[in-house]
């Protein structure tokens, strides 16, 4: 039978008449029936039919949004299909503009096989076993994606493997980028670009500020990750369609073709990856075949690599580094950990309950963070770790290894950045009218058990013992003091520099007195 577009010598893509006539039924209904269908033949796929709009009842099809995008097609539109007794959504489409590689088929609308009740080739039903299967061609990056993208170690590293293969199969690929949405409390997205003759893949972060600026507004990016379907752009020739400026911008940089499509995970999250050319021609139909092949494998070994990424993050975030670094690596029973030699500071919002009676939520939620952030940005610059938020308090810890009076002064440098973003915070409040926040911080050395603790459904890494107890208590007398910052004799001793003595004190549930300092200026 000849073919109307003949088959690639590579990624099989041909498309040909049907010499039977074809019926299909859904819901009890002959949905269509024609003596003209076309049939298209495509990679390891089964065969798929395609009927003319006139064969087919059109009172049971309603369209639908949904749209997709194969780069070497075309966009696919989508209907829903309902008879009076059944009703079944996106099964069927038609490349309403395709791509002239398939260009017999506009027009033309075709159905998921196994979503329809049967199928009928001269009034014979077509069974599954009796389908034609469309010969196989080898995918020169089957091998690769069963061999090696196995090994790399991160997502920048899959996509430098990947591009590399690639290269080295002849895909004249010039750049390509992926855009992963993220979790992350701060960042909106990540993105990693390859550009050919590049050793590194260049990574970047997006805040959430990017989808207000018109350079994403305006970009494929947004509509593919708001739902569009994607876009392939021949950018050779007079004419070629500029209607995203980045169009315009790598068409000066001499691309002659550019696709952007949605890299879908599993659980439905939408993200972008985009190719672009600068070879003659642009890219083949047998090169974007053999990679939108293989994208649904290789997008899987993406997530797997984002998850692990992403959960470092939240760990990191909503653990602090250290122990999201434990939990990743096991330490996860009840009852696991370690005694800790560290500096052990706790600080304290104070008149909190009254405050929160007295403000607005709002009013009293903004406070609350610029204390916490000023404190907890301190501790981290310095290298402490923030363990946990106690309401409106905030533990942290700066373990001792060696040198402990590197790791006093350490703590001593954090406090004096925590005071100063504080003096900072209350001049901007002042300003604006609101109430200064008022804050202590008390600083104690010595041991602490740092463990998982909890029920066997809810556990905390957090610091017990009585060093963590006395930091506590230490923080408390900065009211009676008058002092923003409090420290104890036992971290007076190991600190390198000069501290003021305020005398001595009683710590409450602590046995004795001990010396209690604060910085000299205070």
């Amino acid at each position: 039978m000849d073919q109307i577009v003949e088959a690639n010598t590579e990624y099989m893509l041909s498309v040909e008449p049907v010499a039977e006539t074809i019926r299909v039924e859904f819901g009890g209904e002959t949905i269509a029936e024609s003596s003209q269908t076309l049939k298209l033949n495509e990679g390891r796929y089964a065969p798929v039919y395609y009927f003319p709009l006139d064969d087919i009842n059109q009172n049971f099809l309603a369209k639908s949004e949904r749209t997709t995008l194969c780069p070497f097609k075309g966009i696919a539109s989508y209907w829903n299909l309902k008879t009076k007794s059944q009703k079944a959504d996106d099964i069927v489409w038609s490349y309403e503009d395709p791509d002239q590689t398939v260009a017999p088929i506009k027009g033309y609308l075709s159905f998921y096989w196994d979503q329809m009740d049967a199928w009928y080739a001269d009034g014979k039903k077509i069974d599954e076993a009796d389908r034609e299967t469309t010969p196989i061609t080898a995918n020169p990056l089957s091998n690769w994606l069963l061999a090696e993208a196995w090994s790399a170690d991160s997502t920048a590293d899959l996509i430098a493997k990947f591009n590399k293969c690639l290269v080295e199969k002849g895909i004249p690929v010039t750049r390509f980028r992926i855009i992963i949405k993220t979790l992350h409390p701060q960042l909106y997205a990540r993105g990693f670009t390859w550009n050919k003759g590049e050793e590194e893949v260049s990574e970047f972060d997006a805040d959430f500020e990017i989808i207000n600026t018109p350079a994403y507004k305006d970009s494929p990016f947004a509509t593919i990750i708001d739902g569009s379907a994607g876009i392939r752009r021949r950018l050779e020739g007079e004419k070629p369609v500029l209607d995203y400026p980045v169009l315009e911008e790598i068409l000066e940089q001499g691309a002659t073709d550019y696709v952007a499509m949605p890299l879908v995970f599993s659980d439905g999250q939408r993200n972008v990856f985009s190719m672009m050319t600068d070879h003659k021609g642009g890219f083949t139909t047998d090169a974007l075949g053999h990679i939108y092949e293989i994208m649904p494998a290789l997008s899987r070994l993406i997530e797997m690599h984002y998850i692990r990424r992403t959960a470092v993050t939240l760990l990191d975030t909503y653990l602090g580094k250290q122990t999201g670094k434990r939990v990743l690596d096991g330490q996860v029973k009840r009852g696991d950990g370690e005694d800790l030699h560290s500096v052990i500071w706790f600080c304290d919002l104070r008149n909190s309950t009254a405050l929160s009676e007295a403000m607005p939520r709002e009013d009293f939620l903004k406070m609350l963070n610029q204390f916490l952030e000023a404190m907890a940005d301190a501790v981290l610059d310095a290298g402490g770790e923030v363990l946990r938020y106690i309401g409106d308090a905030a533990l942290s810890i700066f373990p001792i290894t060696d040198d402990s009076e590197a790791i006093t002064q350490k703590a001593i440098d954090a406090a004096k950045d925590a005071l100063e973003r504080m003096k900072v915070i209350n001049q901007e409040r002042a300003e604006n009218g609101e109430i200064e926040i008022g804050f202590g911080i008390g600083l104690h050395l010595g041991d602490v058990t740092y463990g998982n603790i909890g029920s066997p459904s809810r556990l905390e890494f957090t610091v017990i013992g009585p060093a963590a107890n006395q930091a506590a208590r230490i923080e408390g007398l900065t009211k009676e003091y008058k002092v923003p910052l409090l420290i104890s004799e036992n971290f007076n001793s190991n600190f390198p520099g000069e501290l003021k003595s305020l005398g001595q004190a009683a710590l409450r549930g602590v046995e004795g007195e001990q010396e209690i300092f604060t910085l000299p200026n205070l």
